[in-house]
């Protein structure tokens, strides 16, 4: 194994420290006496008191609000750090009460210069060019008493959600992401790819890649039928479920190691926004022993310790929110295609992702390096939020993706400040495919459709125009079953069906596709909807309902699904043949490999039968599932949500995420499937010396610590 690559940039000697205190001291005096003259109620009468002042406010930022914080850290997370303003706001009033001949009139007042200081600070920073974490890196490296110095060294995993293996190879070669571009090309990294499962979301990746099983996750929600209930991974007592079935206590990230921004633990001792540590009911069988493990708060200190992260994160969430209403001004003014709508709590609703929860994980990985943490894992979901509503590749989504790039460049300096060596490695749990929503483009959404044909309420209104094909549509059952008799006859249907599907006639509805996630859109029909991904149960029927039963009781339903133009596939399972998949021009058994017309799945890869049967063993997979339909030409499919860009099925970049390892590291070779990048993964911490917790006769781990 090759040493690990030093980051670039310089450590900053003493002399140069004591130099750029002093210029920020000065700084800092010439802005309080501008604030002598500009604000009412605020008064320094002689020439010795702003030093003073200036020097004691930086003690005050410096060794007491990091202290206070630890006590008013539920004020700073309930008002996003803005609160902490006030505790600091008390202390400069303190400051300036026991500095003989300062006037200040009222509590107000000391607030606004609390905030004052706080941007001059931020402000110095940007016009020095300089780090505005370096020193506090420092204080923090002699202040804490974990992280012993050790030769093995540690490893950052760093997630960013929905990033394609294509779009970060143009993100590398167009300058969007510099700091891995300059990692390549110095030859410290190599960049490859990896083939995603059928649910290509973070749900079943992240499951995968954190815990080494994503058994029976078939999408990032889905319907369970013994239960009748929807799983959605996105709730915490769900994810928290979902962890519970596949965590065996030796996950990824066990037994000292950190979770930040997940939607599961991976066995970490410390996490924190983790999807599944929020859970108020841990479920039973859980190796959990305590609730809600991930408190409030939990990895906000390392942030909010400093108070220029509180001005900072509003202004850029404040700008986020402008350059949100800018870009989807401009696509609409442009006719850019496809578009969604951007509006409502939207814009407010994004910096959560691209800003604030972004800078806090960052803080958190930098305390986890300081503390000599062996390893951690983090996701960045900004890039994914904003390719669902703009685009995978639009101007605005990658300035998403090149703040990121920035983050992780100063995670790679912050490694200089670590107690042990650390690598980076670079990843995506997925990719995403664009398109014109299935709903925008069919006037009518998949749930809409999926009710229409089994008697649902919008039945009667389409009842007519699809009588004709009720009555002479394509029997899928009788093709398969026909198939032993020879395949001209089964060739010479297909054609016919097509045919007629071609004649058919269309009408849209004039709706608007609604979100509709989760439907019951008819009577014992559900209708859950997971990207490019739909999958229909039928509730009143026990097990796995065969294509015949649907035959016999939803006629129209199967020929019309294949025949339409937004659907690529469907898997459904017979009783004589097993799991059939079904498309518009032909069939294919996965039990026997046999191919009847023209196969369903060659758009969809070489390994895409191999997923498609792997899924079909799932106990939860739906009846009928449903892929969205692929164009190998334009690369794009319409998902079955209201998102530009979009994932969750097979089809396009959505199937390929990327992987940037360091160059010293074993190769991959070709990965297929999260449960697979997870023992390529572990295979690298155990060369690096890490030891395997399954291998071990260890006992169960030890309560998760949020920090």
């Amino acid at each position: 194994m090759m040493p690990p690559h030093r980051p670039p940039g310089r450590v900053l000697t003493g002399g140069r420290i004591v130099a750029r205190v002093l210029l920020v001291w000065a700084l800092t005096t010439g802005a309080l006496l501008l604030l002598d003259r500009w604000l009412t109620g605020f008064a320094m009468t002689d020439w010795w008191q702003p030093p003073v002042a200036a020097l004691l406010l930086g003690v005050l930022a410096g060794v007491v609000w990091p202290l206070l914080m630890r006590i008013a850290l539920p004020i700073a997370f309930f008002t996003l750090g803005l609160g902490g303003f006030v505790v600091l706001g008390a202390g400069v009033l303190g400051i300036f009460l026991a500095i003989p001949g300062v006037e200040v009139t009222s509590f107000k007042t000391s607030v606004v210069v609390a905030v004052s200081m706080a941007g001059v600070a931020a402000l110095i920073s940007s016009l020095l060019a300089l780090d505005e974490d370096e020193l506090f890196f420092r204080r923090a490296a002699r202040r804490r008493t974990g992280g012993e110095a050790t030769p093995v060294p540690g490893v950052l995993f760093l997630q960013v959600d929905g990033l394609g293996h294509a779009t970060a190879q143009r993100a590398v070669r167009d300058g969007t992401m510099p700091t891995l571009a300059a990692w390549l090309r110095e030859g410290s990294h190599r960049l490859t790819s990896w083939h995603t499962d059928w649910s290509s979301q973070t749900g079943a990746s992240v499951c995968g890649i954190l815990h080494g099983s994503n058994h029976d996750v078939v999408g990032f929600r889905w319907y369970e039928k013994e239960r009748d209930k929807v799983v959605s991974v996105s709730h915490p007592e769900d994810a928290a479920l979902v962890e519970a079935r596949h965590s065996d206590g030796g996950g990824l990230l066990a037994p000292d190691g950190a979770g930040r921004g997940n939607l599961f633990t991976g066995d970490a001792r410390y996490v924190s926004l983790t999807m599944s540590s929020l859970a108020v009911v841990v479920p039973k069988g859980s190796r959990r022993t305590r609730r809600g493990r991930d408190r409030v708060g939990a990895g906000y200190y390392a942030y909010f310790a400093n108070p220029v992260n509180a001005l900072r994160t509003l202004a850029v969430s404040l700008v986020d929110v402008v350059r949100e209403l800018v870009a989807a001004g401009r696509q609409r003014r442009a006719d850019v295609r496809p578009r969604i709508d951007r509006g409502g709590l939207y814009p407010l609703a994004r910096p959560g992702t691209t800003v604030i929860a972004r800078d806090v994980v960052v803080a958190a990985l930098i305390e986890d390096m300081l503390a000599g943490r062996p390893v951690a894992y983090a996701d960045f979901l900004g890039y994914d939020e904003v390719a669902h509503h703009s685009g995978i590749e639009r101007f605005d989504t990658l300035q998403v993706l090149r703040s990121i790039d920035q983050q992780i460049g100063r995670l790679w300096r912050a490694t200089q400040l670590a107690p042990r060596p650390y690598h980076l490695v670079c990843l995506s749990d997925h990719g995403q495919t664009q398109g014109q929503a299935f709903a925008q483009r069919f006037g009518e959404t998949i749930e809409e459709l999926v009710g229409r044909l089994c008697g649902g309420p919008t039945a009667e209104a389409h009842r007519r125009g699809h009588r004709q094909r009720a009555t002479e549509g394509w029997q899928v059952g009788a093709a398969i079953a026909e198939a032993a008799s020879g395949p001209g006859l089964v060739a010479r249907r297909l054609r016919d069906r097509v045919e007629r599907a071609g004649s058919a006639e269309h009408t849209p509805r004039d709706t608007a596709g609604a979100p509709g996630k989760v439907a019951r859109v008819a009577p014992g029909v559900v209708c859950v909807v997971s990207g490019h991904t739909a999958m229909v149960s039928f509730t009143d029927l026990a097990g796995r309902v065969p294509i015949e039963e649907i035959e016999r009781r939803w006629p129209t339903l199967l020929p019309t699904l294949v025949d339409h133009p937004g659907v690529g596939f469907l898997l459904v399972h017979s009783t004589e043949f097993g799991p059939v998949v079904l498309g518009r021009d032909g069939l294919h058994r996965l039990d026997s490999g046999t191919v009847i017309g023209e196969d369903p799945l060659a758009p969809y890869g070489e390994h895409a039968a191999r997923l498609v049967a792997r899924t079909s063993t799932f106990p939860h997979c739906a009846d009928v599932m449903i892929n969205s339909r692929f164009d190998p030409t334009t690369e794009e499919a319409s998902a079955f949500e209201p998102h530009v860009g979009s994932h969750g099925g097979l089809g396009g970049p959505q199937q390929r995420g990327f992987l940037l390892h360091p160059a010293g590291f074993a190769e991959p070779g070709e990965v297929v499937g999260a449960e697979h990048l997870h023992r390529v993964l572990r295979g690298w911490l155990t060369d690096l010396g890490h030891p395997d917790p399954r291998a071990s006769s260890a006992p169960a781990q030890e309560p998760i610590t949020t920090v």
